[in-house]
């Protein structure tokens, strides 16, 4: 049996605070399940599903590292309209990539530079 049950939250750092909440928010348009602005910690999702979050930096530096770490990847009914729509909704966007046979998925970042993924099934 494996000691982890799930993904509960993936989260990304952020040093604009405001701007980070009105991004996820208003222009990805995600359920907020949590938020706390004493903390600097809010959670985007549905219940009883893994959760996106971000969480203000107060580390020593002026900026959290970009480099390594994860990408949290979501689910897309066609990723290559979506990146059509985060693009007309002024989000940075690379182009769809399909992978023949397997998948197609697209990269955005968020305001402070996160990346982060969606994916859709290939039509056969």
């Amino acid at each position: 049996m494996s000691l982890f049950k799930n993904v509960n939250v993936v989260s990304y750092h952020v040093t604009d605070w405001e701007k980070a909440k009105k991004f996820y928010q208003e222009t990805l348009e995600w359920p907020v399940v949590f938020i706390s602005d004493e903390v600097g910690w809010m959670e985007f999702g549905l219940e009883n599903e893994t959760h996106l979050s971000i969480e203000r930096w107060n580390g020593p530096e002026s900026a959290p590292p970009k480099n390594g770490g994860a990408t949290a990847v979501l689910s897309v009914e066609d990723a290559v309209e979506t990146t059509k729509v985060l693009r007309a909704r002024g989000v940075r966007c690379e182009d769809a990539v399909t992978i023949p046979g397997m998948v197609c998925y697209g990269t955005f970042y968020d305001p402070e530079g996160n990346r982060l993924q969606f994916a859709s099934n290939v039509a056969d």
